[in-house]
């Protein structure tokens, strides 16, 4: 059958409008969720990258493109953290105000993604940018930059950031250079280039993808960090304690038997229950408790680490992990400093929606930014608690800081999210902690993931989700600084700027030579 070329003076197609690109952006944008945990089909991503920048270099205005990638962003935090309605709902919010506010929370959140197409299209206008400056020099930056800014501004929400997506591909080979953030740079320029494969630089294009991919392969050879010391044996144990249970007055008691009696059945280096697997401040303990815990440590030779609620005082109160030795002459302490929005913390004028929920240890204080790390024998195990395992420059600060940690543990509680997909992309985001730095992890958490990492991001050993049980393992701890330790996120805002430079130098030969 042949095919009907229209008549020559047929009118043209009409152009797309803004809100059909805009659906198109956010249908990608949620796509995007399989690129991560559980599913991991990491080419959806580049994909739904590339269809993003497609929509913003056809955009017909500044305005549009900034819509666009409003849409994307919406899309993408939508389907990313749909989960967060089930805290929400545990926290006695109707499902319907649950919903509302995630959506809310979509909307902001897609404002970085808006910010950062609007500028792309804004630079490419200004500057006259050509097709291949525009996707390899403006909008790749634009995005890594959209990222970071998302989990920095406010505090930062910094989950299902692209990079994550790339803990078991070649990319991930840069990870001790870049960090996460640069990692999503890296992808979003490979989806630069892939929508070059149609254009006359296919060649130079398809060169830079081999170029990024096979770079990042060898990368992975280098090895940054060396051993120190000898292995601990660890054990870790994970409750599976119900949510409906960890906070009544009628069943815990059960909770302080079970964690009591799975610590001190068998001894170990290091022993570790989630973060606050003791919901009890320690002046509201039974009588002798505590000092079971002591006393098992001084006769084994283990190191406990004990996750529960600190108080200092009766409006003072603090997440906190509670470190018992034989080596101590005072127990270790390390409290949370980067506590969740209206989860841990009120941001003004927020109280009343905080006192809708009836939140359990809400508005905590704040811990010290850098703590000492905890040493456990020849080691240093340097904790942080659920939420702070998204902010990978922090921990990289504590690293560099000089508190000389060579083991890294996460204590979590994550049942508040059910059984979703929010469990096994934590495990991803604590993989990715491991790559940037070269250490090891351990986490210990109430439903899971309870697992063992190496170095590398790969798991060693780890107890399946949603069952009680005991992680007998062991960690080799290591030292030393990878880059990322030492520069953080300064080397992406270096390279960034180098990029824009690129760009704008680019446009001023081009205008000069016309």
């Amino acid at each position: 059958m042949r095919l009907r070329r229209a008549a020559p003076d047929a009118p043209p197609a009409p152009p797309r409008s803004t809100r059909s690109r805009m659906l198109i952006a956010a249908l990608a944008g949620g796509t995007s969720v399989l690129a991560f945990a559980p599913w991991g089909w990491w080419p959806v991503q580049l994909i739904t990258l590339a269809i993003l920048f497609y929509q913003v270099l056809r955009a017909d205005s500044v305005k549009a493109a900034a819509f666009v990638g409003w849409a994307f962003g919406f899309g993408w935090c939508l389907a990313g953290v749909h989960w967060l309605t089930i805290t929400l709902v545990r926290f006695n919010l109707p499902p319907v105000l649950a919903w509302i506010a995630l959506v809310l929370l979509c909307v902001y959140m897609g404002g970085h993604a808006a910010v950062a197409m609007g500028a792309a299209a804004w630079l490419r206008k200004r500057w006259a940018l050509s097709l291949p400056a525009a996707n390899l020099l403006v909008l790749p930056v634009l995005w890594a930059l959209s990222e970071w800014s998302r989990g920095w501004l406010f505090t930062g929400f910094s989950w299902a950031s692209s990079g994550y997506a790339h803990n078991v591909t070649p990319l991930a080979g840069y990870a001790p250079i870049v960090g996460v953030y640069g990692i999503g740079g890296l992808a979003a320029l490979t989806a630069g280039a892939l929508l070059l494969l149609m254009h006359r630089t296919r060649k130079a294009a398809l060169g830079l993808i081999a170029a990024i991919w096979i770079g990042g392969f060898a990368l992975q050879s280098i090895t940054w960090t060396t051993p120190v010391g000898k292995p601990l044996t660890a054990r870790l144990v994970q409750g599976n304690i119900a949510l409906s249970n960890k906070f009544d007055p009628d069943h815990i008691g059960n909770t302080l038997r079970y964690y009591r009696d799975a610590v001190t059945s068998v001894p170990a280096d290091l022993i570790a229950i989630p973060e606050t697997g003791i919901p009890l401040f320690p002046q509201q303990l039974p009588a002798g408790y505590l000092d079971a815990y002591g006393t098992f440590a001084r006769k084994t030779g283990s190191a406990i680490v004990l996750g529960m609620p600190m108080a200092d005082s009766p409006t003072s109160y603090s997440n906190s992990v509670l470190g018992l030795g034989t080596t101590l002459a005072r127990p270790y302490r390390y409290d949370k400093h980067h506590l969740v929005p209206f989860g841990e913390f009120i941001p003004a004028g927020f109280r009343w929606f905080t006192d809708m929920m009836q939140i359990p240890l809400g508005d905590q204080a704040r811990g010290k930014v850098l703590q000492p790390a905890f040493a456990v024998k020849d080691q240093r195990v340097l904790p942080n608690i659920c939420y702070e395992n998204l902010f990978g420059e922090e921990i990289a600060e504590q690293l560099d800081d000089g508190s000389g940690g060579t083991v890294l543990l996460n204590v979590s509680e994550l049942a508040w999210y059910g059984t979703s997909v929010a469990i096994p992309q934590h495990l991803q985001i604590s993989q990715m902690r491991t790559l940037e730095t070269g250490r090891p992890m351990l986490a210990a958490t109430n439903t899971g993931p309870t697992v063992a990492i190496d170095p590398h991001g790969a798991v060693k050993a780890s107890l399946p989700y949603y069952e009680a049980g005991v992680l007998h393992t062991s960690v080799q701890g290591m030292t030393g600084r990878t880059p990322y330790i030492v520069l953080r996120n300064w080397l992406l805002f270096a390279l960034a700027g180098a990029s824009l430079l690129a760009a704008w130098l680019t446009s001023r030969r081009k205008q000069a030579a016309a």
